[in-house]
C-alpha cells in the first residue's frame, strides 16, 4: 500500500514538473499598449551596427517622386484617361520606418508619428472590413455572388440650380453588379482582384484605369470569366469598397475604428477619405463610400506606427493579446496565392510564394504594399514587422536582404 502510494506520488510530482517546465518554455507575445516598449537590438538578438545599415540604405534609396502628392499623381496616374485627382491629397514626408522585433521596437527613422498617404495599403485595411463583415455572418460565404447581397444604391447628387430638365432621366439609383457578367462575380474574386469587374463608377470607367496601350480594345475586348484573369484595378476595388458599405450599413473607417484600430490601441490620428462624388444616401444619412488607394486621391492617411500595429496584426494571425480580431480562417485565406497570380492573396497582401518577389526573405513573409513605395513587412519565421516609407520599390529586397543579415 505504501509502496503504490509513493509510486503514486512520484508519478503526480514528476508531471507536475513537467507540466511547468512545459509552460516556461511557451514564449510570452508581446502586445503594446497605447505606448511601445522600446529595445536595443542586441536585447533581441540583433546586431545594432547591421540595422543602422538597414536604415541607412532605406534613406539613401528614396524615392525619386516628388513630395508633392498632387504633382506625383499628375505625372503618373493623371495621364491615364478621366485620371483628374477627386479626393485629397497630402504632402509626403521624409523617408520614415520603424522596426519591430519579436514585439519590441528596435529602430525607428524619419517622422514616425506624421500621418502620411498610405496608398494601396489601403486595400489590406478594406479587406479587413470584408474579413469582419464574414466573421460576423453578414457575408455567408466569400464563394457566394456579390449581387445577391447588394441593394440598389441611392447616390447623393446635391440640388442644382438651373434647368431641372437637364436633369431628366438621369440615374440615381445604382446597381454595381446588374449585367450578365458582373452577376456571376463573388466576393472571393473581387478580393484576389480576378473578377474583371464592368462599369464606371465615381467618374472613373474600369478600363480608363492603368488601359491597355492598345485604345482600340479599351471598349470592345471580351470580358474574361471571373476568377480566371488578374488585374490589379482601382476602379474594381472601390466597387467592392461600396458593396462592403451597402453590407455593413455604416461608414467603412467607423468599422475599422470600432473592430480593429481602437483594440490595436492605434492613435487617433490615421483617416480614411473618399472622394468629393462618393456620396451615398445610406439609412436616411448621407454617408462617403471610401477608396481602396490614393490612384486619383482619398484612401487612407495614416503613421507608421499604427502601420506597424497593423501589420503586427497580420503577423500573429489576426489575434491581438487574448481578442481574436480577424479569424485565423480570414488570415489564412489572405495569404492563400491566388490561381494565376501566386504573389498575391487577398488585397493587399503580396506574397513571396515563389521567392521571386524579395528574393532575400522567407518564402512564407508578405507585405502590405502600395505606391510611395510603402510596405509593411511581415515575417513570421524571423518575428519581424518592419514599416519602410517612401522607399524606392526596386530598392525593396535590399532593404530586407541587409535587415536580415542583422539576425545574430
Amino acid at each position: 500500500m505504501k509502496r503504490s502510494l509513493l509510486i503514486a506520488l512520484l508519478i503526480t510530482t514528476t508531471c507536475s514538473v513537467f507540466s511547468q517546465k512545459k509552460k516556461q518554455a511557451t514564449p510570452t507575445i508581446y502586445y503594446p499598449g497605447k505606448e511601445w516598449v522600446h529595445k536595443k537590438p542586441e536585447e533581441v538578438g540583433m546586431d545594432a551596427l547591421k540595422v543602422k545599415e538597414a536604415i541607412d540604405f532605406a534613406v539613401a534609396h528614396e524615392t525619386k517622386s516628388p513630395r508633392s502628392m498632387e504633382q506625383n499623381h499628375y505625372q503618373t496616374f493623371g495621364k491615364e484617361p478621366f485620371g483628374d485627382a477627386i479626393g485629397p491629397m497630402k504632402d509626403r514626408g521624409a523617408p520614415t520606418g520603424i522596426i519591430i522585433k519579436n514585439g519590441y521596437v528596435i529602430a525607428e527613422w524619419g517622422e514616425p508619428m506624421r500621418p502620411d498617404m498610405t496608398h494601396s495599403v489601403a486595400k489590406s485595411f478594406l479587406s479587413a472590413t470584408v474579413g469582419l463583415a464574414f466573421d460576423r455572418g453578414l457575408i455567408k460565404s466569400i464563394s457566394d455572388t456579390m449581387y445577391t447581397y447588394m441593394a440598389p444604391i441611392h447616390l447623393y447628387i446635391p440640388s442644382e440650380t438651373g434647368n431641372k430638365a437637364d436633369l431628366y432621366g438621369k440615374p440615381v439609383l445604382l446597381d454595381l453588379f446588374n449585367t450578365p457578367h458582373n452577376r456571376t462575380i463573388t466576393w472571393n474574386d473581387m478580393l484576389r482582384q480576378t473578377s474583371d469587374w464592368e462599369g464606371t463608377l465615381w467618374g472613373k470607367p474600369d478600363w480608363a484605369d492603368r488601359p491597355s496601350s492598345n485604345p482600340a480594345e479599351w471598349l470592345t475586348r471580351k470580358r474574361n470569366a471571373p476568377g480566371t484573369s488578374y488585374e490589379y484595378n482601382d476602379t474594381r476595388v472601390n466597387a467592392l469598397a461600396l458593396a462592403t458599405l451597402s453590407v455593413w450599413r455604416k461608414p467603412l473607417p467607423q468599422v475599422l475604428k470600432e473592430n480593429i484600430m481602437d483594440e490595436i490601441n492605434a492613435s487617433h490620428t490615421w483617416r480614411w477619405y473618399g472622394y468629393d462624388n462618393s456620396w451615398i444616401v445610406l439609412d436616411g444619412t448621407i454617408v462617403q463610400s471610401v477608396s481602396g488607394g490614393g490612384h486619383w486621391g482619398g484612401g487612407m492617411i495614416i503613421n507608421a506606427y499604427d502601420m506597424a500595429r497593423f501589420g503586427y496584426l497580420t503577423l500573429h494571425n489576426g489575434k491581438w493579446k487574448d481578442k481574436q480580431l480577424l479569424s485565423e480562417k480570414w488570415l489564412q485565406w489572405s495569404v492563400t496565392p491566388t490561381p494565376g497570380q501566386i504573389d498575391y492573396g487577398f488585397m493587399n497582401y503580396n506574397l513571396n510564394t515563389d521567392k521571386k518577389y524579395l528574393p532575400s526573405a522567407p518564402g512564407t513573409a508578405f507585405t502590405h504594399i502600395g505606391n510611395g513605395t510603402n510596405m509593411i513587412y511581415v515575417d513570421k519565421e524571423n518575428d519581424i514587422v518592419a514599416v519602410v516609407r517612401w522607399i524606392d520599390n526596386a530598392s525593396l529586397d535590399g532593404f530586407v536582404n541587409t535587415l536580415l543579415k542583422a539576425i545574430n
